[in-house]
C-alpha cells in the first residue's frame, strides 16, 4: 500500500462544492457513482478469462455491432451503479435502444447520464486498453421520466464528462467545466487519488491516429492532411510524423492528452457511412475535454460540441486533438484538395497498386 498526501476523487469534489455554496451535491454524488461503476468495470476487465467475462454474446447490439460479455456486464454495472440515489432521472447508454428511466422505487433527479460503458471492447481478447465514457447533462424536466429528446443537447450544454482507462493502472480523467484533472486507482485502497491535477494536451505535435486501411474511403482534404504528414522533414510540413492506431477511443484520447497530436475519424465518400463514432456517447464527451485540456474537438469541418443531435444513436465524423493540427484540417475541409504529393503510400504507382 502507498502511503500518500494526494487528494481522493471524493476530497476534490468537495473542495470544489465549497467553491460553488449554490451546489445541492447531487452533482458530486453522481460523478462518485460514476466512479464506482468504473471500480467495477476495472475489476472485471483485470479478472479478464478467470471470470469467463471475455467472448462474445449470441447476437447484436442496437448499433448493429457483435457484442462482448464485458460489454453487457459494464453497461449493467453502469445502469445499476447509478439509477437508485436519486442523482438521475434517465440513463441513455451505447448499448440500449432506448432511454432507460429510473425505476418507480427509486427518486428521480435532475441529471442525465450518457454513457459508453466499454470502449474499445473488440480489444478485450487481445489484453489492449479500454476504457468507459461518460457524459452529464442537466435534464430538461427534472423529476420526470426523461424522453429521447431530452437527450439530444448539443455537447456544449454538458456540465461535466470524462472517462475511464483499464491499462497498467486504472485511471479516471475529468472535466466539470474548468480544465481537466486525473485520478489513478490505488486497487489496496479501493479509492482514487488525484494523479494529474491540470492536463493539458502539448500544443506541438508530431504524432496523428488514423485507420490507414479506409483510406480509399477518404475525402481529398483528409488525403491531403495525411499525404502531408507521411511527406515527413522534405514535405510541406517540415517535420516527421508517427502514425497510431489503437482502434480505442479512449487510450487514443489517453495519449494525445499526455503525448499531443491529432486523431481522425472522418466521414468518409460511403454514403452509409457519415461517421463512425457517436455524437452522444463518444464525441461530445471526449470533445468537453478535449476542450478543456486546450485542445480542439471537431467534425473536421466545425466544433463538434456546436452540433445538435437529431438522433439518439447518431453517428459523425471526429477530428482532435492539438487545436493547430484540428484547425488546418478543418482549412484544409474549406479549400478542397490540394495537388497530390508524391507519397508512397496512397499514389497511384505507391505501395498499394495491384501487379498488372
Amino acid at each position: 500500500m502507498l502511503l500518500t498526501n494526494r487528494a481522493t476523487l471524493t476530497q476534490y469534489l468537495i473542495e470544489t462544492r465549497r467553491r460553488h455554496p449554490e451546489a445541492t451535491g447531487e452533482f458530486n454524488d453522481l460523478i462518485l457513482q460514476v466512479a464506482q461503476a468504473c471500480k467495477g468495470i476495472a475489476r472485471k476487465v483485470a479478472h479478464g478469462a478467470l471470470t469467463g467475462a471475455l467472448g462474445a454474446v449470441e447476437g447484436t447490439n442496437i448499433q448493429g455491432e457483435d457484442q462482448k460479455r464485458l460489454d453487457v456486464l459494464a453497461n449493467e454495472i453502469f445502469v445499476r451503479t447509478t439509477e437508485w440515489a436519486g442523482a438521475v432521472s434517465g440513463v441513455a447508454s451505447e448499448e440500449m435502444e432506448h432511454p432507460r428511466p429510473v425505476p418507480k422505487e427509486y427518486p428521480r433527479g435532475k441529471y442525465l447520464l450518457v454513457f459508453d460503458p466499454l470502449d474499445g471492447s473488440s480489444n478485450i481478447d487481445t489484453n489492449v486498453a479500454v476504457g468507459s465514457v461518460f457524459s452529464i447533462l442537466r435534464a430538461p424536466r427534472p423529476g420526470k421520466d426523461p424522453k429521447v429528446a431530452d437527450f439530444l443537447q448539443p455537447g456544449m450544454e454538458q456540465v461535466g464528462a470524462g472517462y475511464a482507462i483499464y491499462g497498467p493502472s486504472t485511471m479516471l480523467v475529468l472535466t466539470v467545466g474548468h480544465g481537466v484533472v486525473g485520478f489513478t486507482l490505488d486497487p489496496e485502497l479501493g479509492d482514487f487519488f488525484l494523479s494529474h491535477p491540470d492536463l493539458r494536451i502539448p500544443e506541438c505535435a508530431c504524432e496523428f491516429a488514423i485507420n490507414a486501411s479506409n483510406s480509399r474511403h477518404w475525402e481529398p482534404p483528409v488525403k491531403r492532411y495525411v499525404e502531408e504528414c507521411l511527406a515527413g522533414a522534405t514535405g510541406p510540413r517540415a517535420k516527421d510524423f508517427n502514425m497510431r492506431w489503437i482502434a480505442s477511443l479512449v487510450a487514443e484520447t489517453h495519449r494525445i492528452l499526455t503525448r499531443g497530436g491529432v486523431f481522425l475519424y472522418p466521414r468518409d465518400s460511403r454514403s452509409d457511412k457519415p461517421g463512425r463514432l457517436r455524437l452522444l456517447y463518444e464525441c461530445n464527451p471526449i470533445g468537453m475535454v478535449i476542450e478543456q485540456a486546450g485542445g480542439r474537438a471537431s467534425t473536421g469541418e466545425a466544433r463538434v460540441l456546436e452540433v445538435k443531435p437529431e438522433s439518439l444513436h447518431q453517428r459523425i465524423g471526429f477530428v482532435f486533438g492539438s487545436a493547430e493540427e484540428v484547425e488546418l484540417i478543418e482549412r484544409y475541409h474549406r479549400e478542397g484538395a490540394a495537388p497530390e504529393l508524391d507519397t508512397p503510400l496512397f499514389h497511384q504507382r505507391g505501395l498499394f497498386r495491384q501487379p498488372a
